[in-house]
């Protein structure tokens, strides 16, 4: 998938180096030029700040942002200078964020269909008085929900694969549908239900 070049996601770390956001380029590099932030190369975990970096040429492959004087390295990780706490946000309820939270999944019965073949299912039915939240909503295929129709899971016989629950904030429900494989030295696996950046 095809990515702007200011549009690419840019993880923020506080500054004992706890992801705490995803920026696209064009605010980390605000955060850099206002000394908010520090870039981290993610090879060697050096900091740079807005005049180091500037002179630093991008290596081969690597995105760049072409200037009137230079180009621009694309920085992948920043640091904050003044922001010491993790964040602890919430996870805004979307049909997104529930394709993340259940792996584009069939709650019921596991299947992958693909997103054209998915719906979200109300566990407690609105017939019944569910109502449209974290802990009340999954994943499910069109024949398991068809299947289910308005009726709880154990008046219809089925069973969920675990039950809806409220995600905690992670990066990847900042990140859209994208990550950056550098990332995965500052997060643990259990960030990665998103696909690679395509460089293309």
């Amino acid at each position: 998938m095809g990515v702007s070049v200011l549009q690419r996601p840019t993880l923020v770390l506080n500054r004992h180096w706890q992801p705490v956001h995803v920026a696209p380029v064009a605010r980390a590099l605000v955060l850099l030029w206002n000394e908010a932030a520090h870039v981290v190369d993610p090879d060697d975990f050096q900091l740079y700040s807005w005049s180091d970096w500037a002179r630093m040429a991008p290596r081969a492959g690597e995105p760049f942002i072409r200037t009137v004087r230079f180009n621009l390295r694309v920085p992948e990780v920043l640091t904050l200078t003044r922001h010491d706490r993790p964040r602890y946000n919430t996870v805004t309820f979307s049909r997104r964020n529930l394709f993340k939270r259940d792996h584009a999944t069939c709650q019921y019965c596991g299947g992958r269909p693909g997103t054209e073949e998915l719906t979200i299912d109300h566990v407690l039915p609105r017939a019944q008085g569910g109502q449209t939240t974290w802990e009340n909503c999954v994943l499910a295929c069109v024949a398991c929900n068809s299947r289910k129709a308005a009726r709880t899971p154990e008046q219809a016989s089925m069973k969920l694969k675990r039950p809806p629950f409220r995600p905690a904030w992670k990066p990847l429900y900042d990140a859209s549908t994208v990550r950056i494989a550098s990332w995965s030295r500052f997060l643990s696996d259990a960030y990665w239900n998103v696909p690679l950046l395509d460089e293309d």
